[in-house]
């Protein structure tokens, strides 16, 4: 009589070495959410220091504090989505392999259903015939079983190598001393997100199979990829509503709404248009209330012609910034982008370092039009 055990051996064999997905409390998916909810901290440290410097401090060393700071707060924004999609991959990765090995053992138990159900019949030619096309067919669900699963972590190893490389984080060298303290835990958790990241990886390579042979699955070559996932927390927009755009310098900063991404868009489009008092004309000449009516219009907010008129909306604070804010002077406006940068028109329109100090003008503050 056949030896059912010895057919069946192969199909078991890849159920018992594929791994369960599952993933243990304080894994890697934890620690890299758990790291993000510190990075957000940290941006709500550098939030409420950047305000109380504005308080206490003004002139060109705050305005370029405050620049610096800004960044910092851009970077640790990036990091701490980044930590949560890393968070949300290694899920989806898990999940994919938790499956398999569902699909794995339901083909196991039908094979072992069918042989069970043959009974007797297995020792004649025909049922020695039948038990041997059914193992041969259990064994290739199986196979395309895993073959699916490496298909699918290999996109997710892919995007997440995307995720991996940790965003620089500028110093904040010269700032105020209330700022200080935040400098050093948002560099140390860089440091940490980047040692997750790598950990991430290490646990789920051990979670996750890879083919070594036609009828074993390793728990070598499992890496996660990312997903889209919206930011929560470090942004400032908790609903996830923002809209991610990406500077002329590469950075990656978040708009309160489409609106004003949509006039940040625009403003940054216009960069090295000519100086022209009056000037309502991309391309051909701007001044500065031009540039951001023109940009605000193209997103459908009309604004005032004159700059000291513009001040409508929310007022906002430094440390609140967001890009479409605007800086309203006596004389002068401009559109803060993020990443500690403004868009404005001087002579060429051009992108420069946030300030409240221009030429002794006063200053009104800052202003959200889409509020």
């Amino acid at each position: 009589m056949i030896d059912i055990n010895a057919l069946a051996k192969p199909i078991f064999d890849l159920l018992s070495s594929f791994g369960s997905g599952v993933l243990p409390t304080g894994g890697p998916s934890d620690a890299l959410r758990s790291t993000s909810s510190v990075v957000d901290q940290i941006h709500q440290m550098g939030r409420d220091s950047i305000n109380g410097m504005n308080t206490a401090w003004d002139g060109q060393a705050a305005d370029a504090a405050t620049s610096k700071a800004l960044r910092v707060q851009t970077s640790a924004a990036t990091i701490s989505d980044r930590g949560n999609d890393m968070a949300t991959v290694v899920n989806q990765a898990a999940a994919e392999v938790e499956t398999g090995q569902k699909d794995l053992a339901g083909i196991a138990q039908s094979f072992v259903n069918t042989a069970a159900s043959a009974g007797p019949a297995l020792a004649t030619p025909a049922g020695l015939t039948m038990i041997v096309g059914s193992a041969i067919d259990h064994l290739g669900q199986a196979l395309n079983v895993v073959g699916r699963v490496q298909n699918e972590l290999g996109t997710h190893t892919a995007s997440m190598s995307e995720l991996t490389p940790p965003p620089p984080t500028p110093s904040l060298a010269g700032t105020a001393t209330s700022t200080a303290g935040a400098q050093q835990l948002a560099s140390t958790a860089t440091s940490a997100l980047s040692g997750v990241g790598s950990m991430a990886s290490s646990l789920m390579s051990t979670a996750m199979p890879s083919t070594t042979n036609s009828t074993t699955v390793g728990t070598k070559s499992a890496t996660p990829s990312p997903s889209g996932t919206p930011n929560t927390g470090s942004s400032g927009m908790p609903d996830g509503t923002g809209v991610k755009i990406t500077l002329p310098d590469g950075s990656t900063v978040e708009a309160p709404n489409e609106k004003a991404a949509t006039a940040v868009r625009s403003a940054i489009s216009a960069v090295g248009t000519p100086y022209v008092w009056g000037g309502n004309t991309p391309g051909a000449g701007l001044d500065c209330s031009g540039l951001t009516k023109f940009a605000y219009g193209e997103a459908g907010v009309e604004l005032p012609r004159l700059a000291a008129e513009q001040a409508t909306g929310t007022s906002v604070s430094p440390g609140d910034l967001m890009p479409g804010d605007l800086a309203i002077w006596d004389g002068h406006v401009a559109m803060v982008i993020g990443n500690g940068q403004f868009v404005e028109a001087g002579d060429p329109v051009q992108i420069s370092s946030i300030r409240t100090e221009n030429s002794g003008m006063g200053f009104y503050g800052f202003y959200r039009p889409t509020s």
